[in-house]
């Protein structure tokens, strides 16, 4: 066995041995985790991932192969010195902005390196702890969950006659979180006082944008950066109490017979009816944790008379194509995603004039296929009409890409340059390519 596979069957042994523990005494306080995150094996694991990850270096401008040139021993070695003598401390978070599907920035905290690979670290240590507690109504930010995995409990609750739907949107989220709650909530599981030391000064990190302004810092009293490796583990601990609250037997929500289905800050309550008194309910819920409702975008919605969106796909109770007199729940991308995916290549195009047929392949590939990987969910999805579009998207555009380098002497110019690609360079045909967990199936 490899030396790193001896540290990730070493960090997998210890976390399935505190899972049990955890999921065995709902009660227990874990107390020794401290000298665990800081061990060699976790944190040449907790690199291998962070790299494997890959991202922009931090505010600091160390880059993974400056730190291979010097060592990756000597870099891990530091960090445990530090986190052995109690002198470790986050270096200032760098905040960079990405534009959303709906025109606005969003803003991403990105720590160092050194800083995510000490974040991975203590979430290796902590996860299967809160793991062993999360609900099963949780899917994002979680191992071996995602929002395709949503897709099929939405599409049975559905079924079931749970036709109305509550859709939540929280306001700024991850920038609400009360710390001093996020903590008390943390501390229901565990006691160690180093890890919720560091927990806190993670927290409280200062930010610094693309302008050197600093915010934040010790004063900070909400918000925990998206961009950082224990965020949203974090944000999942924080709103597993409204899951806990929703999924509790005698509950309002379980004596109308309402369900909830989260992703990260993203949830539906679904039933029958939604009541006033479930609404206002929810409401309250989310208000004495600090947290506010967008009330523009939360709403009711009764999804056999109206579609709607969620984890980017578009829900709607559509009639029969084949002309049979029965309707059926059509899951399909959203028009967001759709849009997403177009810009996606738009940007490969434009970045790649001087790229040979190979490289252009490869990148639109990789597009292409995460695009359709996402949205395939056997049984549950019908991702068919989405892909043709895709792929009357790609003959056109790829035909206008090839004219603009027509200049110089584009060989594929005037020669239907997708089918070209597809047949000689493995270019992915949208209309016909299936996930090949499905194609093997």
């Amino acid at each position: 066995m490899k030396p790193h596979q001896r540290d990730a069957e070493k960090v997998k042994d210890f976390q399935r041995k505190i899972y049990f523990k955890a999921k065995q005494d709902k009660d227990y306080r874990f107390y020794v985790l401290y000298d665990k995150m800081r061990m060699g094996h976790f944190l040449r694991e907790s690199y291998r991932r962070v790299k494997r990850k890959g991202g922009a270096p931090g505010s600091d401008g160390v880059t993974f192969a400056e730190i291979e040139a010097e060592g990756i021993e000597g870099f891990i070695d530091g960090i445990i010195k530090e986190l052995e003598n109690g002198t470790y401390k986050p270096q200032v978070v760098k905040r960079i902005y990405i534009l959303n599907p709906n025109g606005k920035l969003r803003p991403i905290g990105i720590p160092t390196i050194r800083d995510r690979v000490v974040q991975m670290s203590c979430k290796l240590v902590i996860e299967p702890i809160f793991e062993a507690d999360f609900e099963d109504s949780s899917y994002g930010f979680r191992p071996k969950r995602d929002a395709k995995g949503a897709m099929p409990r939405l599409k049975k609750e559905l079924k079931g006659g749970k036709t109305e739907v509550y859709e939540a949107d929280l306001s700024n989220y991850f920038d609400t979180i009360p710390h001093d709650k996020l903590l008390i909530t943390v501390g229901k599981r565990i006691s160690d006082k180093r890890v919720l030391k560091l927990l806190k000064l993670w927290l409280k990190t200062p930010v610094i944008d693309e302008e050197n302004r600093i915010s934040g810092g010790k004063k900070a009293k909400t918000g925990t950066p998206q961009g950082g490796v224990i965020s949203p583990l974090l944000a999942n601990i924080y709103l597993h109490l409204l899951d806990k609250v929703v999924n509790k037997p005698g509950s309002v929500y379980s004596q109308e017979g309402v369900c909830i289905i989260r992703f990260a800050d993203d949830f539906v309550l679904m039933g029958k009816r939604i009541t006033t008194t479930v609404q206002q309910k929810t409401e309250s819920i989310l208000t004495r944790m600090g947290l506010e409702l967008n009330r523009e975008k939360t709403k009711v919605v009764k999804a056999r008379e109206k579609s709607f969106d969620f984890l980017g796909f578009t829900i709607r109770y559509d009639r029969d194509l084949q002309g049979r007199n029965w309707k059926y729940w059509n899951i399909i991308p959203a028009e967001r995603g759709n849009r997403k995916i177009r810009k996606a290549i738009k940007e490969v195009y434009c970045y790649g004039l001087n790229n040979s047929p190979d490289k252009l392949v490869k990148r639109l590939n990789e597009k292409i296929r995460g695009w359709i990987n996402y949205y395939t969910v056997p049984g549950v999805t019908y991702p068919g009409g989405a892909k043709r579009k895709l792929y009357w998207y790609l003959s056109d555009s790829l035909q206008r890409y090839y004219r603009r380098k027509s200049q110089r002497r584009s060989k594929l110019y005037r020669r239907g340059a997708f089918g070209i690609l597809v047949k000689n360079y493995g270019l992915i045909n949208p209309s016909n390519y299936q996930p090949k967990t499905l194609a093997n199936a």
